[in-house]
């Protein structure tokens, strides 16, 4: 988990948070409260939405909300307060000039070790933030091209594009928990739940039913999120290039593409965490789920500018 980008991150624990919650409360109102005598199945299937627009949205903002101490937990890293280094210097330096001229908090800024070139940013919000670097980016990227990345992820942080991707998830999230329970509920109870001798529905089967749909439709949900993210992706390399020229940030793409040939890693069959770094190199279905687009789309698009 060293090497996953920000949003990334994201998606992942939405994901885990949001199945959670919604098993959860499935299983405490089928099964836990009912073996206490306390039937609110009705109530549930009445108040189907609202509960789907809890759940799906809470499991996305509690995601946010403790995005970065969750990144912090699945680190080896150093928190940079006072530069020690040319290389946290320049890091340091970089971050707290693009806050400054952006008028916001500057981000904690922190080093983990990951022999990728990588970086991402994370946080509930712009003025609440972090930024953290790769010690395999420092040693591959030359200075005005490690500057470049952090422009980029300063540009994730500026565009609120970590709270724009946990509302649509919690959107997606409400998606899938009112399809899913509304399936269940045709299974398990048809005919609006009626219970006439013929009539009763599989709570077994419906149960079933509900996970498996749980599951694909996160899938599909994830797509989505994948393709917003990948969208947001573009506008952080523009914003990057108006920071520093769109130069530095052609030539510190082209430096990870490099590594990335150099280290003969195969992203679509080895490294299951491709789709969430800037240097996964996937195709066919993987790239529906990538968080980044290829590289050498990106670099066309500054080159465009």
């Amino acid at each position: 988990m060293k090497s996953m980008k920000g949003i990334g991150l994201l998606l992942i624990s939405n994901i885990l948070i949001y199945l959670t919650l919604s098993i959860t409360v499935r299983v405490l109102v089928n099964v836990v409260l009912p073996a206490f005598g306390i039937d609110v199945r009705g109530a549930f299937s009445q108040e189907l939405l609202v509960w789907s627009l809890v759940i799906g949205f809470g499991g996305a903002f509690i995601s946010l909300l403790f995005s970065k101490q969750m990144a912090r937990a699945m680190l080896d890293c150093v928190q940079i307060t006072q530069p020690r280094t040319t290389a946290e210097q320049v890091i340091y330096g970089s971050v707290r000039e693009i806050a400054e001229r952006l008028h916001i908090t500057m981000p904690e800024v922190w080093v983990y070790e990951s022999p990728d070139p990588n970086a991402f940013a994370t946080g509930p919000s712009k003025n609440n933030a972090m930024v953290a670097v790769s010690t395999g980016l420092l040693a591959n990227l030359r200075e005005d091209e490690v500057k470049a990345v952090l422009a980029h992820e300063m540009g994730h942080v500026f565009n609120g594009d970590m709270f724009s991707t946990t509302v649509l998830a919690g959107l997606m999230n409400t998606f899938v928990h009112y399809i899913s329970n509304f399936v269940y509920q045709m299974v398990a109870q048809p005919q609006g739940g009626d219970r006439e001798e013929g009539q009763s529905g599989s709570p077994i089967l419906g149960f079933v039913v509900y996970i498996f749909l749980q599951v694909v439709l996160s899938v599909l949900a994830m797509m989505v999120v994948s393709w917003h993210s990948r969208h947001r992706e573009y506008a952080a390399d523009a914003f990057s290039a108006k920071v520093y020229g769109k130069e530095s940030m052609i030539k510190a793409l082209q430096a990870i593409d490099r590594w990335v040939n150099r280290a003969q890693f195969e992203y679509s069959t080895q490294d299951t965490l491709a789709t969430m770094k800037i240097s996964g190199n996937t195709s066919g279905f993987l790239h529906l789920l990538a968080t980044h687009p290829p590289i050498e789309e990106r670099v066309a698009a500054l080159e465009r500018l």
